[in-house]
Protein backbone atom coordinates (compact mmCIF):
# COMPACT_ATOMS: atom_id res chain seq x y z
CA UNK A 1 0.00 0.00 0.00
CA UNK A 2 1.07 3.59 -0.51
CA UNK A 3 -1.51 5.02 1.89
CA UNK A 4 -0.58 6.76 5.11
CA UNK A 5 -1.36 4.70 8.25
CA UNK A 6 -3.52 7.19 10.15
CA UNK A 7 -7.06 7.68 11.53
CA UNK A 8 -8.34 8.67 8.06
CA UNK A 9 -7.25 5.33 6.51
CA UNK A 10 -8.81 3.04 9.11
CA UNK A 11 -11.22 1.84 6.40
CA UNK A 12 -8.09 0.18 4.88
CA UNK A 13 -6.04 -0.55 7.99
CA UNK A 14 -8.92 -1.62 10.22
CA UNK A 15 -9.76 -4.52 12.54
CA UNK A 16 -9.60 -7.08 9.71
CA UNK A 17 -6.12 -5.85 8.68
CA UNK A 18 -4.57 -5.99 12.18
CA UNK A 19 -6.32 -9.33 12.88
CA UNK A 20 -4.00 -10.97 10.30
CA UNK A 21 -0.80 -9.59 11.88
CA UNK A 22 1.39 -11.23 14.52
CA UNK A 23 3.48 -8.08 15.07
CA UNK A 24 4.50 -4.69 13.70
CA UNK A 25 8.01 -3.58 12.73
CA UNK A 26 7.91 0.18 12.17
CA UNK A 27 10.04 2.28 9.83
CA UNK A 28 8.57 5.69 10.60
CA UNK A 29 10.05 9.18 10.40
CA UNK A 30 7.98 11.19 12.88
CA UNK A 31 6.75 10.92 16.46
CA UNK A 32 3.06 11.48 15.62
CA UNK A 33 2.97 8.40 13.37
CA UNK A 34 4.83 6.34 15.99
CA UNK A 35 2.32 7.28 18.68
CA UNK A 36 -0.57 6.34 16.40
CA UNK A 37 0.86 2.89 15.51
CA UNK A 38 1.69 2.40 19.20
CA UNK A 39 -1.99 2.94 20.09
CA UNK A 40 -3.02 0.42 17.41
CA UNK A 41 -0.54 -2.17 18.77
CA UNK A 42 -1.83 -1.59 22.31
CA UNK A 43 -5.42 -2.10 21.16
CA UNK A 44 -4.70 -5.28 19.18
CA UNK A 45 -2.04 -6.45 21.68
CA UNK A 46 0.67 -6.83 19.06
CA UNK A 47 4.43 -6.63 19.67
CA UNK A 48 6.02 -3.53 18.11
CA UNK A 49 9.66 -3.15 17.07
CA UNK A 50 10.46 0.55 16.97
CA UNK A 51 13.71 2.11 15.76
CA UNK A 52 15.06 5.38 14.46
CA UNK A 53 18.21 7.20 13.40
CA UNK A 54 19.34 10.82 13.47
CA UNK A 55 22.72 11.31 11.84
CA UNK A 56 25.18 9.28 13.91
CA UNK A 57 22.61 8.58 16.64
CA UNK A 58 20.26 5.60 16.64
CA UNK A 59 17.84 3.89 19.00
CA UNK A 60 15.76 0.73 19.17
CA UNK A 61 12.84 -0.10 21.46
CA UNK A 62 11.09 -3.44 21.75
CA UNK A 63 7.45 -3.41 22.88
CA UNK A 64 5.93 -6.74 24.01
CA UNK A 65 2.27 -7.02 25.09
CA UNK A 66 1.78 -7.20 28.87
CA UNK A 67 5.55 -7.54 29.43
CA UNK A 68 7.00 -4.10 28.56
CA UNK A 69 5.68 -0.54 28.59
CA UNK A 70 4.35 0.77 25.28
CA UNK A 71 6.19 3.39 23.16
CA UNK A 72 3.90 6.27 24.20
CA UNK A 73 4.27 5.58 27.94
CA UNK A 74 7.30 7.90 28.07
CA UNK A 75 7.75 11.05 25.98
CA UNK A 76 10.79 13.08 25.02
CA UNK A 77 10.65 16.71 26.14
CA UNK A 78 9.38 19.01 23.35
CA UNK A 79 12.00 20.63 21.13
CA UNK A 80 13.11 24.08 22.24
CA UNK A 81 11.46 26.75 20.13
CA UNK A 82 13.09 30.05 19.14
CA UNK A 83 11.83 32.94 21.34
CA UNK A 84 9.28 35.10 19.48
CA UNK A 85 11.24 38.26 20.18
CA UNK A 86 14.42 36.83 18.65
CA UNK A 87 12.52 35.91 15.48
CA UNK A 88 10.70 39.25 15.20
CA UNK A 89 13.47 41.73 15.96
CA UNK A 90 16.77 40.24 17.11
CA UNK A 91 17.91 37.26 14.97
CA UNK A 92 21.56 36.22 15.24
CA UNK A 93 21.70 32.91 13.28
CA UNK A 94 20.59 31.81 9.81
CA UNK A 95 18.20 29.34 11.55
CA UNK A 96 16.35 32.36 12.98
CA UNK A 97 15.99 34.11 9.60
CA UNK A 98 14.88 30.89 7.88
CA UNK A 99 12.21 30.26 10.53
CA UNK A 100 11.07 33.89 10.15
CA UNK A 101 10.88 33.48 6.35
CA UNK A 102 8.90 30.22 6.71
CA UNK A 103 6.48 31.86 9.16
CA UNK A 104 6.08 34.80 6.77
CA UNK A 105 5.36 32.40 3.86
CA UNK A 106 2.74 30.62 5.98
CA UNK A 107 1.01 33.86 7.01
CA UNK A 108 1.11 35.59 3.61
CA UNK A 109 0.34 32.74 1.21
CA UNK A 110 -1.59 30.23 3.29
CA UNK A 111 -3.33 31.65 6.37
CA UNK A 112 -4.55 34.87 4.69
CA UNK A 113 -6.07 32.82 1.81
CA UNK A 114 -7.67 30.34 4.23
CA UNK A 115 -9.15 33.21 6.26
CA UNK A 116 -10.64 34.83 3.13
CA UNK A 117 -12.08 31.47 2.00
CA UNK A 118 -13.62 30.90 5.44
CA UNK A 119 -15.22 34.37 5.27
CA UNK A 120 -16.56 33.77 1.74
CA UNK A 121 -17.94 30.30 2.44
CA UNK A 122 -19.78 30.95 5.74
CA UNK A 123 -22.92 32.95 6.58
CA UNK A 124 -21.56 36.35 7.80
CA UNK A 125 -22.97 36.15 11.35
CA UNK A 126 -21.71 32.60 11.78
CA UNK A 127 -18.21 33.58 10.61
CA UNK A 128 -18.11 36.61 12.93
CA UNK A 129 -19.01 34.42 15.92
CA UNK A 130 -15.94 32.22 15.29
CA UNK A 131 -13.46 35.12 15.68
CA UNK A 132 -11.57 35.40 18.98
CA UNK A 133 -11.89 38.87 20.61
CA UNK A 134 -8.11 39.37 20.93
CA UNK A 135 -7.38 38.51 17.26
CA UNK A 136 -10.64 39.74 15.65
CA UNK A 137 -9.26 43.12 14.51
CA UNK A 138 -6.07 41.62 13.02
CA UNK A 139 -8.05 38.91 11.20
CA UNK A 140 -10.47 41.43 9.67
CA UNK A 141 -7.53 43.64 8.60
CA UNK A 142 -5.98 40.64 6.83
CA UNK A 143 -9.27 39.88 5.04
CA UNK A 144 -9.72 43.49 3.91
CA UNK A 145 -6.11 43.74 2.76
CA UNK A 146 -6.23 40.40 0.87
CA UNK A 147 -9.72 40.77 -0.57
CA UNK A 148 -9.98 44.53 -1.19
CA UNK A 149 -7.01 46.86 -0.62
CA UNK A 150 -4.24 44.73 -2.17
CA UNK A 151 -6.21 42.35 -4.39
CA UNK A 152 -4.36 42.04 -7.73
CA UNK A 153 -6.09 41.91 -11.11
CA UNK A 154 -2.99 41.43 -13.31
CA UNK A 155 0.45 39.91 -12.81
CA UNK A 156 1.87 43.44 -12.90
CA UNK A 157 -0.10 44.17 -9.69
CA UNK A 158 1.66 41.17 -8.09
CA UNK A 159 5.09 42.54 -9.08
CA UNK A 160 4.25 45.97 -7.62
CA UNK A 161 3.04 44.28 -4.40
CA UNK A 162 6.29 42.24 -4.14
CA UNK A 163 8.48 45.34 -4.62
CA UNK A 164 6.58 47.24 -1.92
CA UNK A 165 6.86 44.21 0.40
CA UNK A 166 10.64 44.30 -0.05
CA UNK A 167 10.64 47.93 1.05
CA UNK A 168 8.39 47.25 4.04
CA UNK A 169 10.24 44.17 5.35
CA UNK A 170 13.89 44.96 4.69
CA UNK A 171 13.98 48.77 4.84
CA UNK A 172 11.03 50.43 6.62
CA UNK A 173 10.70 47.95 9.49
CA UNK A 174 14.46 48.09 10.15
CA UNK A 175 14.46 51.91 10.14
CA UNK A 176 11.57 51.88 12.61
CA UNK A 177 13.45 49.45 14.86
CA UNK A 178 16.56 51.71 14.80
CA UNK A 179 14.33 54.73 15.54
CA UNK A 180 13.05 52.95 18.68
CA UNK A 181 16.47 51.55 19.63
CA UNK A 182 19.23 53.76 18.10
CA UNK A 183 22.66 52.12 17.47
CA UNK A 184 24.14 53.98 20.48
CA UNK A 185 21.25 53.12 22.86
CA UNK A 186 22.29 52.21 26.42
CA UNK A 187 20.21 50.10 28.83
CA UNK A 188 19.28 51.16 32.38
CA UNK A 189 22.30 49.19 33.68
CA UNK A 190 24.66 51.18 31.44
CA UNK A 191 25.46 48.44 28.92
CA UNK A 192 25.01 48.86 25.17
CA UNK A 193 21.55 47.73 23.99
CA UNK A 194 22.98 46.37 20.72
CA UNK A 195 25.50 43.92 22.20
CA UNK A 196 25.85 40.19 22.91
CA UNK A 197 23.30 38.24 20.87
CA UNK A 198 21.54 41.46 19.73
CA UNK A 199 23.04 42.44 16.35
CA UNK A 200 22.49 46.04 15.28
CA UNK A 201 20.67 45.89 11.91
CA UNK A 202 20.99 48.05 8.80
CA UNK A 203 18.28 48.83 6.25
CA UNK A 204 18.70 47.42 2.72
CA UNK A 205 18.39 49.58 -0.39
CA UNK A 206 16.72 47.77 -3.30
CA UNK A 207 19.17 46.95 -6.08
CA UNK A 208 18.22 44.64 -8.97
CA UNK A 209 21.88 44.02 -9.80
CA UNK A 210 22.88 43.05 -6.27
CA UNK A 211 24.64 39.63 -6.18
CA UNK A 212 25.25 37.60 -3.01
CA UNK A 213 28.60 35.87 -3.62
CA UNK A 214 28.29 33.58 -0.54
CA UNK A 215 24.89 32.15 -1.49
CA UNK A 216 25.42 32.50 -5.25
CA UNK A 217 22.04 34.25 -5.46
CA UNK A 218 20.55 37.55 -6.54
CA UNK A 219 18.46 37.95 -3.40
CA UNK A 220 16.76 41.26 -4.35
CA UNK A 221 15.59 40.06 -7.78
CA UNK A 222 14.90 36.51 -6.54
CA UNK A 223 12.65 37.82 -3.76
CA UNK A 224 10.54 39.92 -6.14
CA UNK A 225 10.26 37.13 -8.76
CA UNK A 226 9.35 34.46 -6.17
CA UNK A 227 6.96 36.69 -4.17
CA UNK A 228 5.17 37.89 -7.36
CA UNK A 229 4.64 34.33 -8.56
CA UNK A 230 3.45 33.06 -5.16
CA UNK A 231 1.00 35.95 -4.97
CA UNK A 232 -0.23 35.27 -8.53
CA UNK A 233 -0.66 31.56 -7.79
CA UNK A 234 -2.76 32.40 -4.72
CA UNK A 235 -5.14 34.50 -6.85
CA UNK A 236 -5.19 32.17 -9.87
CA UNK A 237 -3.24 34.61 -12.09
CA UNK A 238 -0.66 33.27 -14.57
CA UNK A 239 2.89 34.13 -13.52
CA UNK A 240 6.16 34.64 -15.41
CA UNK A 241 9.88 34.64 -14.61
CA UNK A 242 11.66 36.40 -17.50
CA UNK A 243 14.09 38.95 -16.11
CA UNK A 244 13.53 41.61 -18.79
CA UNK A 245 9.84 41.84 -17.91
CA UNK A 246 10.65 42.41 -14.24
CA UNK A 247 13.27 45.05 -15.01
CA UNK A 248 10.81 46.98 -17.20
CA UNK A 249 7.91 46.69 -14.73
CA UNK A 250 9.99 47.62 -11.67
CA UNK A 251 11.15 50.87 -13.35
CA UNK A 252 7.59 52.18 -13.08
CA UNK A 253 6.91 51.22 -9.46
CA UNK A 254 6.47 54.25 -7.20
CA UNK A 255 7.74 53.46 -3.70
CA UNK A 256 6.17 55.76 -1.05
CA UNK A 257 8.51 57.72 1.24
CA UNK A 258 8.79 56.34 4.77
CA UNK A 259 9.51 58.16 8.02
CA UNK A 260 9.84 56.25 11.31
CA UNK A 261 7.02 57.17 13.69
CA UNK A 262 7.02 57.89 17.42
CA UNK A 263 4.85 55.80 19.74
CA UNK A 264 5.30 52.50 17.85
CA UNK A 265 5.71 49.71 20.43
CA UNK A 266 8.51 47.21 19.78
CA UNK A 267 9.23 44.63 22.49
CA UNK A 268 12.85 44.34 23.63
CA UNK A 269 12.29 40.83 25.05
CA UNK A 270 9.66 38.08 25.29
CA UNK A 271 8.19 39.40 28.55
CA UNK A 272 7.50 42.78 26.91
CA UNK A 273 6.09 41.02 23.84
CA UNK A 274 3.60 39.14 26.04
CA UNK A 275 2.66 42.34 27.92
CA UNK A 276 2.12 44.22 24.63
CA UNK A 277 -0.19 41.43 23.47
CA UNK A 278 -2.13 41.50 26.74
CA UNK A 279 -2.43 45.32 26.69
CA UNK A 280 -3.52 45.38 23.06
CA UNK A 281 -6.79 47.20 22.52
CA UNK A 282 -9.29 44.82 20.90
CA UNK A 283 -10.36 47.79 18.71
CA UNK A 284 -14.07 46.94 18.54
CA UNK A 285 -14.99 50.22 16.80
CA UNK A 286 -12.31 49.78 14.13
CA UNK A 287 -13.26 46.10 13.73
CA UNK A 288 -16.91 47.07 13.19
CA UNK A 289 -15.89 49.66 10.59
CA UNK A 290 -13.80 47.09 8.67
CA UNK A 291 -16.57 44.49 8.92
CA UNK A 292 -19.04 46.98 7.45
CA UNK A 293 -16.71 47.84 4.56
CA UNK A 294 -16.06 44.23 3.42
CA UNK A 295 -17.80 43.03 0.24
CA UNK A 296 -20.61 40.57 1.02
CA UNK A 297 -19.80 36.93 0.18
CA UNK A 298 -22.86 36.90 -2.12
CA UNK A 299 -21.24 39.66 -4.22
CA UNK A 300 -18.22 37.39 -4.84
CA UNK A 301 -20.10 34.13 -5.45
CA UNK A 302 -17.71 31.40 -6.58
CA UNK A 303 -14.55 33.42 -5.82
CA UNK A 304 -11.95 31.48 -3.82
CA UNK A 305 -8.23 31.89 -3.20
CA UNK A 306 -5.67 29.07 -3.45
CA UNK A 307 -3.87 28.65 -0.08
CA UNK A 308 -0.26 27.48 -0.61
CA UNK A 309 1.17 24.87 1.75
CA UNK A 310 4.94 25.29 2.15
CA UNK A 311 6.84 22.31 0.76
CA UNK A 312 10.62 22.34 1.00
CA UNK A 313 10.83 20.09 -2.09
CA UNK A 314 9.11 22.64 -4.37
CA UNK A 315 11.81 24.89 -5.85
CA UNK A 316 9.56 27.99 -6.15
CA UNK A 317 8.75 27.78 -2.43
CA UNK A 318 12.41 27.41 -1.49
CA UNK A 319 13.45 30.28 -3.79
CA UNK A 320 11.12 32.61 -1.88
CA UNK A 321 12.12 31.33 1.59
CA UNK A 322 15.87 31.42 0.77
CA UNK A 323 15.77 34.94 -0.72
CA UNK A 324 13.58 36.19 2.12
CA UNK A 325 15.84 34.60 4.76
CA UNK A 326 19.05 35.88 3.10
CA UNK A 327 17.74 39.46 2.85
CA UNK A 328 16.92 39.40 6.56
CA UNK A 329 20.34 37.87 7.25
CA UNK A 330 21.93 40.76 5.31
CA UNK A 331 19.92 43.18 7.48
CA UNK A 332 21.61 41.70 10.55
CA UNK A 333 25.07 40.87 9.10
CA UNK A 334 24.46 37.11 9.41
CA UNK A 335 26.25 34.89 6.82
CA UNK A 336 23.77 33.87 4.08
CA UNK A 337 23.17 30.34 2.71
CA UNK A 338 22.35 28.92 -0.74
CA UNK A 339 19.06 27.19 -1.57
CA UNK A 340 20.44 23.68 -1.01
CA UNK A 341 21.72 24.42 2.51
CA UNK A 342 18.62 26.49 3.33
CA UNK A 343 16.41 23.56 2.30
CA UNK A 344 18.27 21.28 4.73
CA UNK A 345 17.98 23.78 7.60
CA UNK A 346 14.32 24.75 6.91
CA UNK A 347 13.30 21.10 6.52
CA UNK A 348 15.39 20.14 9.56
CA UNK A 349 17.09 17.55 7.36
CA UNK A 350 19.89 15.63 9.05
CA UNK A 351 21.62 13.41 6.47
CA UNK A 352 21.13 9.66 6.94
CA UNK A 353 24.35 7.73 7.49
CA UNK A 354 24.47 4.17 6.14
CA UNK A 355 26.52 2.79 9.04
CA UNK A 356 24.00 4.06 11.63
CA UNK A 357 21.14 2.57 9.60
CA UNK A 358 22.95 -0.78 9.28
CA UNK A 359 23.71 -0.98 13.01
CA UNK A 360 20.16 -0.04 14.07
CA UNK A 361 18.70 -2.54 11.58
CA UNK A 362 20.92 -5.27 13.04
CA UNK A 363 19.98 -4.40 16.62
CA UNK A 364 16.21 -4.40 15.97
CA UNK A 365 16.48 -7.67 13.99
CA UNK A 366 18.06 -9.30 17.07
CA UNK A 367 14.84 -8.43 18.94
CA UNK A 368 12.75 -9.66 15.97
CA UNK A 369 14.39 -13.12 16.26
CA UNK A 370 13.46 -13.27 19.94
CA UNK A 371 9.82 -12.42 19.19
CA UNK A 372 9.23 -14.68 16.17
CA UNK A 373 11.67 -17.49 16.99
CA UNK A 374 10.75 -18.18 20.62
CA UNK A 375 7.41 -19.01 22.29
CA UNK A 376 6.71 -15.63 23.89
CA UNK A 377 5.74 -16.93 27.32
CA UNK A 378 9.16 -18.57 27.79
CA UNK A 379 11.01 -15.20 27.63
CA UNK A 380 11.20 -12.82 30.60
CA UNK A 381 11.69 -9.05 30.30
CA UNK A 382 15.46 -9.51 30.91
CA UNK A 383 15.77 -11.32 27.56
CA UNK A 384 14.84 -8.21 25.54
CA UNK A 385 17.07 -5.21 24.98
CA UNK A 386 16.55 -1.56 23.99
CA UNK A 387 19.57 0.16 22.47
CA UNK A 388 20.91 3.68 22.13
CA UNK A 389 24.00 4.40 20.03
CA UNK A 390 26.03 7.42 18.98
CA UNK A 391 28.74 6.43 16.52
CA UNK A 392 30.48 9.81 16.64
CA UNK A 393 31.65 9.39 20.26
CA UNK A 394 31.47 6.24 19.92
CA UNK A 395 28.88 5.21 22.51
CA UNK A 396 26.51 2.25 22.73
CA UNK A 397 24.30 1.06 25.55
CA UNK A 398 21.79 -1.79 25.86
CA UNK A 399 19.14 -1.74 28.57
CA UNK A 400 16.18 -3.86 29.64
CA UNK A 401 12.80 -2.45 28.65
CA UNK A 402 10.68 -1.03 31.47
CA UNK A 403 7.67 -2.98 32.71
CA UNK A 404 4.27 -1.32 32.14
CA UNK A 405 2.89 0.88 34.94
CA UNK A 406 0.09 -0.69 36.99
CA UNK A 407 -3.22 0.70 38.25
CA UNK A 408 -5.01 -0.99 41.16
CA UNK A 409 -8.74 -1.78 41.01
CA UNK A 410 -11.07 -4.12 42.90
CA UNK A 411 -13.39 -6.09 40.62
CA UNK A 412 -15.83 -8.76 41.83
CA UNK A 413 -14.18 -8.65 45.24
CA UNK A 414 -10.69 -9.36 43.82
CA UNK A 415 -7.77 -6.99 43.47
CA UNK A 416 -6.73 -6.38 39.84
CA UNK A 417 -3.54 -4.55 38.86
CA UNK A 418 -4.15 -3.54 35.27
CA UNK A 419 -1.81 -1.89 32.73
CA UNK A 420 -2.16 0.01 29.44
CA UNK A 421 -2.28 -3.41 27.70
CA UNK A 422 -5.50 -4.38 29.48
CA UNK A 423 -9.12 -3.68 28.62
CA UNK A 424 -12.53 -4.99 29.64
CA UNK A 425 -13.35 -7.22 26.67
CA UNK A 426 -17.03 -7.69 25.84
CA UNK A 427 -18.09 -9.93 22.98
CA UNK A 428 -21.85 -9.49 23.19
CA UNK A 429 -22.90 -8.53 19.67
CA UNK A 430 -24.75 -5.29 18.91
CA UNK A 431 -27.01 -5.27 22.00
CA UNK A 432 -29.03 -2.25 23.17
CA UNK A 433 -27.46 0.30 25.50
CA UNK A 434 -29.90 -0.78 28.23
CA UNK A 435 -28.79 -4.44 27.89
CA UNK A 436 -25.14 -3.31 27.90
CA UNK A 437 -25.57 -1.36 31.16
CA UNK A 438 -27.47 -4.20 32.85
CA UNK A 439 -24.75 -6.72 31.83
CA UNK A 440 -21.95 -4.42 33.04
CA UNK A 441 -23.59 -3.80 36.43
CA UNK A 442 -24.30 -7.52 37.00
CA UNK A 443 -20.90 -8.72 35.75
CA UNK A 444 -18.72 -6.26 37.71
CA UNK A 445 -21.07 -5.13 40.53
CA UNK A 446 -20.45 -1.52 39.47
CA UNK A 447 -22.81 1.32 38.64
CA UNK A 448 -22.11 3.35 35.48
CA UNK A 449 -22.18 7.11 36.04
CA UNK A 450 -20.81 8.03 32.59
CA UNK A 451 -20.24 6.14 29.34
CA UNK A 452 -18.47 7.71 26.35
CA UNK A 453 -16.96 6.93 22.95
CA UNK A 454 -14.14 9.32 21.98
CA UNK A 455 -15.52 12.82 22.63
CA UNK A 456 -19.18 11.69 22.49
CA UNK A 457 -21.01 11.10 25.77
CA UNK A 458 -23.47 8.21 25.35
CA UNK A 459 -24.83 8.18 28.90
CA UNK A 460 -24.43 10.29 32.02
CA UNK A 461 -26.27 10.19 35.36
CA UNK A 462 -27.25 13.88 34.97
CA UNK A 463 -28.69 13.56 31.43
CA UNK A 464 -32.41 14.07 30.72
CA UNK A 465 -34.38 10.95 31.69
CA UNK A 466 -36.38 10.87 28.44
CA UNK A 467 -33.18 10.98 26.33
CA UNK A 468 -31.58 8.23 28.46
CA UNK A 469 -34.63 5.96 28.07
CA UNK A 470 -34.70 6.59 24.33
CA UNK A 471 -31.00 5.66 23.97
CA UNK A 472 -31.34 2.60 26.22
CA UNK A 473 -33.76 1.12 23.68
CA UNK A 474 -31.29 1.69 20.78
CA UNK A 475 -28.47 -0.63 19.73
CA UNK A 476 -24.99 0.49 20.85
CA UNK A 477 -23.83 1.20 17.27
CA UNK A 478 -27.04 3.21 16.60
CA UNK A 479 -26.52 5.36 19.72
CA UNK A 480 -23.00 6.26 18.54
CA UNK A 481 -23.91 6.96 14.89
CA UNK A 482 -26.88 9.10 16.00
CA UNK A 483 -24.47 11.32 17.98
CA UNK A 484 -21.40 11.35 15.70
CA UNK A 485 -23.44 11.39 12.44
CA UNK A 486 -20.86 8.96 11.00
CA UNK A 487 -21.37 5.34 9.98
CA UNK A 488 -18.90 2.65 11.04
CA UNK A 489 -16.69 1.31 8.22
CA UNK A 490 -17.78 -2.21 7.14
CA UNK A 491 -14.44 -3.67 8.33
CA UNK A 492 -14.77 -2.34 11.92
CA UNK A 493 -15.49 -5.04 14.49
CA UNK A 494 -14.81 -3.25 17.78
CA UNK A 495 -15.99 -0.09 19.51
CA UNK A 496 -13.81 1.54 22.18
CA UNK A 497 -15.76 2.81 25.18
CA UNK A 498 -14.60 4.72 28.25
CA UNK A 499 -16.51 4.30 31.49
CA UNK A 500 -16.70 6.05 34.86
CA UNK A 501 -18.15 3.62 37.39
CA UNK A 502 -18.70 3.46 41.14
CA UNK A 503 -18.88 0.57 43.59
CA UNK A 504 -22.53 -0.13 44.42
CA UNK A 505 -21.92 -0.58 48.16
CA UNK A 506 -19.48 2.27 48.93
CA UNK A 507 -20.21 4.60 45.96
CA UNK A 508 -16.41 4.94 45.52
CA UNK A 509 -15.14 5.55 41.99
CA UNK A 510 -13.18 2.64 40.49
CA UNK A 511 -10.46 3.41 37.95
CA UNK A 512 -10.90 1.08 34.99
CA UNK A 513 -9.26 0.54 31.59
CA UNK A 514 -11.26 1.15 28.41
CA UNK A 515 -13.93 -1.31 27.23
CA UNK A 516 -13.21 -3.20 24.00
CA UNK A 517 -16.75 -3.91 22.80
CA UNK A 518 -17.17 -6.30 19.85
CA UNK A 519 -20.38 -5.38 18.06
CA UNK A 520 -19.93 -7.43 14.84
Amino acid sequence: YQEKVAPDTEHIFGDDFYDKLSGVCTALDNVEARLYVDQRCLFYRLPMLESGTLGTKGNTQVVVPHLTENYGATRDPPEKSIPVCTLKNFPNQIQHTLQWARDYFEGEFKQSAEEVNAYLSSPPDQYLSTLQPNTKLDTLKVIRKTLVDERPVTFEDCVVWARLKFEELFNNQIRQLLHNFPPDQVTSSGTKFWSGSKRCPKALVFDLDSVDEDAQMRNHLDFVVAASNMRASMYGINGRTDEEYFRETLKNVIVPDFSPADGVKIAANDAEEQKNNEDMDTGDTEADEIWGSLPKPSELAGFQLNPIDFDKDIDDHMLFVTACSNLRALNYSIPTEDTHRSRAIAGRIIPAIATTTALVTGLICMELYKIVGTPRKTLTIEAYKNAFVNLSIPFMTLSEPSAPGKTKAVLKGKEWNWTAWDSLDMNLGDITMGEFMTYFEKEYNLEISMLSHGVSILYSFFAQKAKVEQRKAMKMSEVITSITKKDFPPNQLFITLEVIANEKDTDEEVELPYIKFRFR
